[in-house]
């Protein structure tokens, strides 16, 4: 199927997105509109697995909800930086703990219909203990659960965040 950008109009910029505007040719000829957040660079997440067999998790403050939520580990990757570095200096950043072993899980697009947003997710293991270097405006609380514990926190909604289910659901089948 064709789909022609006719028109693209910036109408936002913001610290992490802009948004566009754009006229659109569908495959009947017909023009309609679509607006796009566009992210701009890709991020990286990382499910870590603890020595003791435990996911490790990071609890944090989403203001999108206004809620805490149960998230693994995950950030925007930096200039130069491929997804396996990004995710280990995240990881390391969150939770303290460096990721001696990383395996890539999948990629995945969060939401489809408007943004443009990407994520490569990883599972670390082998972790060791190295130093948490959080942002000025990031407070984090670090949690751990077992796989089991964890699965039933998604069905009785206690975990969320989509890449984090993404991620677990990704490690039980890898098992």
């Amino acid at each position: 199927m064709a789909y022609e950008v006719v028109n693209s109009e910036c109408t936002h910029v913001g610290k992490i997105v802009r948004v566009t505007v754009d006229e659109i040719t569908l495959p009947n000829g017909k023009t309609t509109y679509r607006e796009t957040v566009i992210r701009g660079a890709s991020a990286g997440a990382v499910l870590p697995i603890m020595p003791d067999g435990k996911l490790l998790f990071v609890r944090q403050y989403r203001h999108a909800y206004a809620e805490m939520m149960l998230e693994i580990p995950a950030g925007i990757l930096e200039d130069g930086e491929t997804p396996e570095e990004g995710v280990l200096r995240e990881l390391e950043e969150e939770t303290g703990f460096k990721g001696g072993k990383v395996e890539y899980l999948c990629e995945m697009y969060p939401t489809v219909g408007f943004c443009d947003e990407r994520i490569h997710m990883y599972i670390a293991s082998d972790l060791t203990e190295g130093v948490q270097h959080l942002d000025a405006d990031e407070f984090v609380e670090i949690e751990t659960y077992t796989l089991e514990e964890a699965l039933s926190m998604i069905t009785n909604g206690q975990i969320k965040d989509g890449k984090t289910i993404l991620a677990i659901f990704a490690y039980k089948s890898r098992l």
